[in-house]
């Protein structure tokens, strides 16, 4: 139930999922320190009777229960964090000296330090510092001239100084523990979101090392294989359904083709459109990087043909594979992108384009690595634009024994 306030407190549709948090947390935040106020009130009332020290937590009540009110109409969130933040600074310090000492009050000036804590949750340092500073003054005075309000103390029982005490620093000591949790926790859950978010778009092992260094990533592979594949006729294809239908279909195939690479340990390196684009042996190195580029090539033309077809019509893509040296690397500062460049690249691409509906198309590269283990049949020597004539090869399918 109290969730459910929290979340439309201050509600404006354009939030962030950040602002959305801190929405809520100060919302917590503040309708816990305003029971807390109109709790510590009523103990004042019945044990100080009609003090000073009594009108303060009220006080505090009322400004921060209507900083809430003013800031759910406005939608703006800041004016309860101000508020609270002020609010639980100056008023410690009122009660701290209306009553008298440090002791004399339970140590009450305990609350003031939530000011400051709770300021570093919704500001940077730099924002945060006035209000540090001003939980400074108020320490500096009540220590300062602690002699002065301990002499002007009033009549309270040892009694009460041991309660409060106790109800001040486990109070206190607990809001502090509950509110910092909640933000550690929110902040796990938001870095795990932003790990996988980035494991999307690159692997693993780039991922770690980017978060640990700001040096550029490149590096030169002696051999690695790199499969493109693209669908086949796609303009007609889609040209009669709705841009949220193309999505959809799109991403039901990706996710078959998603599925079997990760299958066979290869690396997805990006989708173009309706193009998609893996790596085998980047960018962790291995042996049999064209054995298992190819044999996930020929499980995704077998996946392809189970699936159901859409409208009558099916989506069919051509493959192309070719194998040998590259460098891979990140590009971009705040749009990361993990490629692959070099000629291995752009004669992969090539042998895409004059590849055959549902056939996997290799060079005769990858075709030297793979002929004693998949039946391959010669294509013949082909015009591949920009290289010339080269001799291709369709891969059939395993040998058998």
């Amino acid at each position: 139930m109290l969730s459910t306030i929290a979340s439309r407190f201050a509600f404006d549709a354009d939030d962030t999922s950040s602002v959305r948090s801190e929405k809520n947390t100060i919302f917590l935040i503040a309708l816990s320190c305003s029971i807390a106020g109109f709790v510590w009130g009523l103990a004042y009332a019945a044990i100080l009777g009609n003090e000073l020290a009594t009108v303060f937590p009220f006080v505090f009540t009322a400004v921060v229960g209507g900083s809430l009110v003013i800031s759910h109409v406005t939608k703006n969130h800041l004016y309860a964090v101000y508020a609270q933040t002020a609010s639980i600074i100056v008023f410690t310090g009122l009660i701290q000296w209306s009553i008298g000492g440090l002791f004399d009050s339970g140590i009450v000036m305990v609350w003031a330090a939530i000011g400051p804590l709770g300021a570093l949750l919704f500001f940077t340092p730099k924002k945060a510092m006035p209000f540090f500073a001003l939980y400074f003054c108020v320490l500096v005075i009540t220590v300062g001239f602690d002699s002065y309000f301990s002499k002007n103390a009033l009549d309270v029982s040892d009694s009460f100084k041991q309660i409060f005490f106790g109800m001040n620093l486990g109070v206190s000591s607990l809001l502090i523990f509950i509110f910092s949790g909640y933000f550690v926790s929110t902040a796990i859950r938001e870095r795990a979101k932003a790990d996988r978010l980035l494991l999307n778009v690159l692997p693993a092992e780039i991922a770690e090392t980017l978060k640990e260094s700001d040096d550029t990533i490149a590096e030169h592979y002696e051999s690695v294989s790199v499969l493109f594949a693209d669908v086949v006729g796609s303009t007609p294809l889609f040209a009669d359904l709705e841009p949220t239908e193309v999505v959809d279909w799109l991403n039901e195939v990706f996710s078959v083709l998603d599925e079997l690479v990760e299958r066979h340990g290869l690396e997805k390196l990006r989708t173009m459109g309706d193009g998609y684009m893996v790596g085998s042996g980047v960018p962790g190195t291995r042996e049999d990087h064209f054995r298992a580029l190819v044999a996930c090539s020929l499980d995704m033309i077998e996946a392809l043909k189970s699936l159901p077809p859409r409208n009558g019509k099916r989506m069919t893509f051509r493959f192309g594979i070719n194998s040998g040296p590259v460098v891979a690397g990140v590009i971009g500062k705040s749009k990361f992108h993990y490629d692959l460049w070099g000629d291995t690249v752009n004669v992969a691409s090539r042998m895409e384009t004059y590849s055959e509906e549902s056939r996997l198309h290799v060079s005769q590269s990858t075709y030297e690595m793979i002929k004693d283990e998949f039946e391959c049949v010669s294509r013949g020597t082909t015009e591949i634009k920009g290289k010339g004539e080269m001799e291709t090869w369709f891969v059939e399918g395993r040998r058998t024994a």
